[in-house]
């Protein structure tokens, strides 16, 4: 039978097991929005395409599997690219799609028209252009398995407008097959003599490719071990942190007292993760090339084992599959490192002990002890990039697999649409977004998203009217010298309410209960305004410190 090239995509993409796709909408690729049209794939209409790639990066970090994203030629295209670099720096599968314009008028520079094979190569794995209606079977499978295989990471596919409309005979699309690489009986009983002769050691969790199954057999083999473990940056949902080896988040606003004891490790067994500049702490934590200590790499892709740090041992496998052979190794009787692991858990909890007062009326260090009452352990809590995720990924005990979205990449505006896209995802789930007022405005329009589909996400807006990351590193380079930091904001509950949902202000600590459990009643998506003093730029410094100390 002969199919159209918008029908050919749109049948490969429900073989591939996809059941939603984020989409701006664009006359460059009508033939595939009409091919959705009764397709059973659900397409989320989103406002700007930021957003769109955005929502489709989060369902790609809490499957596992390809996010989907569709925009237009041009300005659609690079307008997406912010989500794309979150995908690339993150290695978080995903597919965007876009509309090109027709092979005839290629090399023209045409209405709208990028080489994108040049423009995107640094956002993407791969960048390719179906300019053959017959290849689009074997385009599409190509790309599920190279955003998952290796380093998962995004794919850019571009879809001439004249291909989407030309009909030709193809295959039936069938499901990709990931690639696996599994770690060798000899490297695992090599781990083992490792381990029996470490006094210090210490396990991070990182990454992706991981699953729920993967996460509590680490945490069961961490337990007969008493090794003590820790997540890098934005990646806390990977261990349970009331569960007695768990020792802290490793990168920024790294607690000193566990930086301590990575830099004075013995043995680094490192799962998952590249250990770029954020979970590093700026690189300060193991030397490069050679690190001090031990380290056991354990990564899906080759190409990033020794890239940056030499290890000792490394092992070629994607955390799942390694996970899964810890099995073999019998843990001692009594690790000599057992109390150690007690005290670095310990440690971790008087760190994540939120601060009771602070300057302003409103107080961030009781709110967070709030919500840690009264929300779920399977909450999911997305956030953007800014000094008020903070509170969050410092003050938060993450205790679930699958309860945290956030951008490595230090991307602002990424906590609304991910919260847009988590709660498209688990419909049953409190999805809460942290945002600072800069950080909800890249993406604020994304609200009406939320609306338009009836999914009632929470946005705890930290108000403090400012850019504030840059005004703290601004007020410690040149101090009482602020350029272009200061916000003017619209009035957010006003705004929440003008968009058809639900709105709040908190301008005192005791506010914050009575607005959240309001807000939760609504059944409406939600924003709480929270005034927070800019003053309380950290949890622990106020910005007339850092101005003094400067």
């Amino acid at each position: 039978m002969r199919r159209t090239g918008g029908k050919l995509i749109v049948e490969a993409l429900k073989a591939n097991g996809v059941r939603r796709v984020a989409c701006v909408p664009g006359e460059s690729y009508l033939a595939v929005l009409d091919a959705l049209y009764d397709s059973g794939i659900e397409t989320v209409v989103c406002r700007q395409e930021g957003g769109a790639a955005m929502m489709a990066d989060c369902w790609g970090r809490l499957t596992g599997e390809p996010g989907i994203c569709m925009v237009t030629r041009g300005p659609g295209a690079t307008n997406a690219s912010a989500g794309l670099h979150i995908a690339r720096q993150d290695s978080v599968p995903m597919i965007l799609f876009i509309g090109q314009v027709q092979r005839e008028a290629r090399e023209r520079e045409a209405f709208q028209e990028v080489e994108y094979r040049r423009a995107f190569t640094e956002f993407a794995k791969w960048v390719g252009e179906i300019d053959d209606v017959s290849r689009i079977p074997e385009f599409i499978t190509r790309a599920f398995a190279v955003a998952t295989s290796g380093r998962p990471g995004p794919v850019v596919l571009t879809l001439p407008e004249d291909v989407l409309v030309e009909e030709t005979e193809a295959p039936e699309a069938k499901p990709y097959m990931p690639v696996e690489a599994h770690p060798g009986p000899a490297q695992i009983a090599a781990l083992g003599e490792m381990l029996k002769e470490a006094k210090r050691p210490f396990a991070l969790l990182g990454g992706t490719r991981w699953d729920e199954a993967a996460v509590a057999a680490f945490q069961r083999f961490a337990e007969n071990w008493e090794l003590p473990s820790g997540c890098s940056f934005r990646r806390q949902m990977l261990f349970d942190h009331l569960h007695p080896c768990y020792a802290g988040d490793v990168g920024i606003g790294i607690n000193p007292a566990l930086a301590k004891e990575i830099r004075e490790a013995d043995l680094l067994l490192l799962i998952g993760g590249r250990f770029s500049e954020m979970p590093s702490s700026s690189y300060t934590l193991m030397d490069i090339p050679y690190p001090k200590q031990r380290l056991v790499h354990v990564y899906p892709d080759p190409s990033e084992l020794g890239r940056v740090y030499r290890p000792d041992l490394a092992i070629a496998a994607s955390p799942r599959d390694f996970v899964s052979a810890l099995t073999s190794l019998e843990a001692p009787a009594s690790p000599a490192w057992a109390g150690r692991t007690q005290a670095m858990h310990q440690a971790y909890l008087t760190w994540s002990t939120p601060p009771k007062t602070g300057p302003g009326a409103v107080q961030m260090g009781p709110i967070m002890e709030w919500i840690e009452t009264n929300t779920a352990s399977d909450t999911i809590f997305t956030n953007g990039a800014g000094n008020y995720a903070t509170w969050l990924h410092r003050f938060h005990r993450f205790r679930a697999y699958n309860t945290q979205a956030a951008p490595t990449s230090g991307s602002m505006g990424y906590g609304l649409p991910a919260a847009v896209a988590a709660k498209a995802l688990f419909p049953d789930r409190e999805v809460i977004c942290f945002a600072g007022d800069g950080c909800f405005m890249m993406h604020g329009q994304e609200f009406i998203t939320a609306i338009r589909y009836g999914w009632p996400i929470i946005v705890l807006l930290v108000n403090n009217g400012t850019y504030g990351t840059i005004r703290m590193h601004q007020e410690r380079e040149y101090p009482g010298r602020v350029s272009a930091t200061d916000l003017v904001n619209p009035d957010f509950k006003a705004f929440a309410e003008a968009y058809g949902g639900h709105g709040e202000r908190v301008e005192t600590t005791a506010d914050f209960a009575a607005a959240f459990e309001h807000a939760r009643a609504s059944g409406k998506p939600s924003i709480i305004d929270i005034k927070l003093d800019a003053e309380a730029i950290t949890p622990t410094r106020t910005l007339t410190e850092i101005r003094e100390r400067a």
